[in-house]
């Protein structure tokens, strides 16, 4: 497949890594969590990932979490929407999340 994204935009579409606990213990699985653009599809993903980081990546999982529901005073509003993308890496690749100092 190939992706609908020119190949100089491709870097746009990952926003940031996210280091949490449960993303911590995934990385012992060689998988790795992403904030991603709404709009991407899997294979935009893929591609991204594998040009930004020069891995090859073996599966992708993406989840759109619900909107959550913040009142600020008396006025109602919902945090801004989001989409998650776990990337598993082929066997040795890894990605640099943390460099030396």
């Amino acid at each position: 497949m190939t992706s609908r994204v020119q190949t100089r935009d491709l870097a746009d579409l990952i926003l940031k890594p996210i280091v949490s606990e449960k993303a911590t213990i995934q990385l012992e699985e060689n998988k790795y969590v992403f904030d991603v653009v709404l709009t991407a599809t899997k294979t935009d993903i893929k591609a991204a990932i594998e040009d930004l980081f020069e891995v090859k990546v073996v599966k992708i999982n993406t989840a759109r979490l619900p909107r959550k529901k913040r009142r600020v005073g008396r006025f109602m509003g919902f945090k801004p929407q989001y989409k998650r993308a776990v990337v598993t890496l082929a066997e040795g690749d890894t990605i640099t999340l943390f460099p030396e100092v």
